[in-house]
């Protein structure tokens, strides 16, 4: 996350901030949260080995794709921490995505959700006082294609499309089923979010396209 933020030329408040709430959500204290924060100043060096240290996150996963894609989520909330992405920090993106197996389409597609789900609270907002761009912008409340972008569908797909790609999601996402796979402690507030933003995602398709 420190090499991530860095990339665009300095680390901003809004980075800082955002890195802290992810800490609190993940319940760091103590030396874990210490040692979080050595790592985010270790990003920040010009000379952060970032391929290395994303092949050894993956050889850790062991394959754990829900792992990596929470992981690669909290990256992109982070790049998003000040309302916009900027260009350096979408190369930095890519890498960590190839680094992680992740192909430039899967990548592209999970960002436009990622995007979508800000409207829903996602990440940083509803999460402090920061009121400066992302902020702001998810303040304007979401809209039927933002929900689209959560579920990865079209506004014109018809209501059975809809419903299967919101039942693989939650089947993908839901918490219990996370920890059956031995998702850490640390890591199920997250889970939990993501799993109401796609939940609120769905309800609100359904009050607009007046399906059941």
């Amino acid at each position: 996350m420190g090499h991530l933020t860095k990339s665009k030329g300095r680390v901003t408040e809004a980075d800082i901030q955002v890195a802290s709430l992810f800490m609190d959500r993940m319940q760091l204290h103590g030396e874990s949260r210490t040692a979080a924060q050595q790592a985010f100043r270790e990003g920040k060096e010009s000379n952060f080995p970032l391929r290395e240290a994303l092949q050894q996150f993956r050889s850790i996963c062991f394959g754990r794709f829900d792992l990596i894609r929470m992981f690669l989520e909290i990256q992109i909330q982070a790049a998003f921490a000040d309302g916009s992405l900027h260009p350096n920090e979408r190369q930095v993106l890519y890498v960590i995505a190839e680094e992680l197996g992740i192909s430039r389409a899967q990548f592209d597609q999970f960002l436009r959700m990622m995007e979508g789900g800000q409207q829903f609270g996602g990440g940083y907002q509803q999460q402090g006082g920061y009121s400066h761009g992302g902020y702001q912008r998810a303040q304007r409340g979401p809209t039927l294609e933002d929900a689209c972008k959560v579920l990865g569908v079209n506004s014109s797909d018809d209501a059975a499309t809809i419903k299967r790609a919101y039942r693989k999601l939650m089947s993908e996402h839901h918490p219990d089923k996370l920890v059956a796979k031995g998702l850490p402690p640390e890591m199920m507030e997250m889970a939990k979010q993501k799993a109401q933003e796609i939940q609120s995602a769905y309800d609100l398709i359904k009050r607009e396209k007046g399906f059941k």
